[in-house]
């Protein structure tokens, strides 16, 4: 009987430790940098640099205020099953943008459940110099 509950127990603790380390790899997908594209606002389609990083085993973000031209945090993180919720204010408004993994370099989501937004990975320029013998 004894042997039966320990093995149970040691399951339990194997699908706990798996589910977390799901969790765990979902947020550093995100890490780095975004241009994200949101459709159909009333000023039109608007462009954010949005940037996620690593604090103490948490992900944080900032974005680029479109208004300001500053970087701002955002309010808050969420993560979910699927990806991310990030909160912010807009034009005086507090805003919610859920954003999920479409590829390896591509993310899809919504504002507010209503507008589309689609981004992708900016990747570090590489610079080369070529050197032509005369």
């Amino acid at each position: 009987m004894k042997k039966l509950a320990t093995l149970i127990v040691g399951v339990f603790a194997l699908m706990i430790i798996s589910v977390a380390a799901k969790a765990q790899s979902n947020t550093d997908f995100f890490v780095g940098k975004w241009d994200i594209l949101v459709k159909g606002t009333p000023q039109g389609d608007v462009n954010m640099k949005v940037s996620f990083e690593k604090k103490d085993g948490k992900l944080v973000g900032t974005m680029v205020n479109p208004d300001t031209q500053k970087e701002e945090p955002f309010n808050k993180l969420d993560t979910t099953e699927k990806g991310i919720i990030v909160y912010f204010s807009a034009q005086g408004y507090d805003v919610d943008m859920s954003l999920e993994k479409q590829d390896d370099d591509h993310v899809i989501g919504s504002v507010m459940s209503m507008l589309e937004v689609t981004g992708v990975r900016v990747k570090k320029e590489v610079t080369t110099l070529t050197v032509v013998a005369e």
